[in-house]
């Protein structure tokens, strides 16, 4: 039986999707691939890239999606219409980037909803030049779930290296107004997609490591009530449901006992207090996945990195480990 394709939005044309693409997927071609790629964006993006590195083009040109149910495993590229006169900048921040971002990301989106694909993996995008653009959402996550009918609660954010696994309660929004963002059942809410992660990638042998919000976990509500109002109770309800869950912890230990092996996962309030700690230890390393969609989503863990666009210097292990992970999902759902 033919694989749907894995579905590719090349993000901000401008930053490093297309490079990084062309340099892992120009070699995907000659290993062997099972099941198609189909990238989405403006193929002129993916021809200067190509050109500027001496390799002619490795994809197929697809004029239209008719025939997309039909694909062979291969690498194919699609440019909506919108974007077939866009005028690519490589390595500077523009309006048509986030414009290219938006515009591939509802194709993708509209693939799926027809179920011709299941699987979608991310290039990075700039959230500024993504809102200028008439896309007003603060990054991937929060577009994908309006593009669903979701509600921006209904997904959670989860960011995996080798050795540590981290998911999140809030994503982007200011620190001063993470208090009032956090509550009992998104977190619980959270915990749930997170625990159901850990079982469909054979991972759900240690219990999940809860953040507390305060220093030293709030001290027993002497450094703030968050973990007694809030956290606590979240914790017992998800345990209640049958989670192996643990928390309150106080998050400047947590991560140095996941890292060695005390917890499957960990949940962190907001977005700094559980991507710092990652990034020290896999910055080129980590894959971003979407919990909570009705579809497989995986993305790099990095931005447009503007200052690296044809400097050779940009890896492609973030991207590849992405494909890596949505291939498994999409293998074990």
């Amino acid at each position: 039986m033919k694989r749907k394709p894995l579905l590719v939005t090349l993000g901000d044309p401008n930053g490093l999707g297309p490079e990084i693409a062309v340099r892992l997927f120009s070699k995907s071609r000659k290993q062997g691939l099972d099941r198609p790629l189909l990238l989405i964006g403006p193929v002129q993006a993916l021809e200067h890239h190509s050109a500027g590195l001496g390799l002619s083009p490795f994809w197929e040109t697809l004029p239209g999606l008719e025939r997309i149910a039909a694909l062979h495993p291969a690498v194919y590229a699609y440019t909506p219409a919108e974007l077939k006169n866009l005028n690519v900048l490589p390595g500077r921040p523009h309006v048509q980037g986030g414009l290219a971002a938006g515009v591939s990301l509802d194709t993708a989106c509209g693939l799926i909803r027809q179920g011709l694909a299941r699987g979608l993996v991310t290039c990075p995008l700039n959230k500024a030049m993504l809102g200028e653009a008439g896309y007003p959402f603060s990054g991937h996550t929060e577009f994908l779930a309006r593009s669903f009918g979701l509600d921006p609660d209904a997904v959670c954010m989860h960011l995996a290296g080798p050795k540590l696994r981290v998911s999140l309660v809030t994503t982007h929004p200011p620190l001063r107004q993470v208090p009032g963002l956090i509550s009992k059942a998104k977190i619980l809410h959270c915990l749930r997609l997170t625990w159901k992660l850990l079982e469909d990638l054979d991972s759900a042998d240690k219990p999940i490591g809860v953040c507390g919000l305060n220093p030293h976990a709030g001290e027993q509500g002497k450094i703030g009530s968050e973990e007694e109002a809030v956290i606590e109770p979240a914790v017992r309800a998800a345990r209640q449901s049958g989670l192996k869950v643990q928390g309150p912890l106080a998050a400047d230990s947590l991560f140095y006992r996941a890292l060695h092996g005390d917890f499957s996962a960990v949940l962190a309030m907001y977005h700094d207090q559980g991507l710092a700690p990652l990034k020290v230890l896999y910055f080129h390393q980590a894959v971003n996945i979407t919990l909570g969609l009705p579809f497989v989503r995986t993305s790099v863990d990095h931005g447009t990195g503007y200052d690296l666009v044809n400097t050779g210097l940009a890896r492609t292990t973030s991207l590849a480990l992405a494909l890596q992970t949505a291939k498994k999902l999409l293998d074990n759902c």
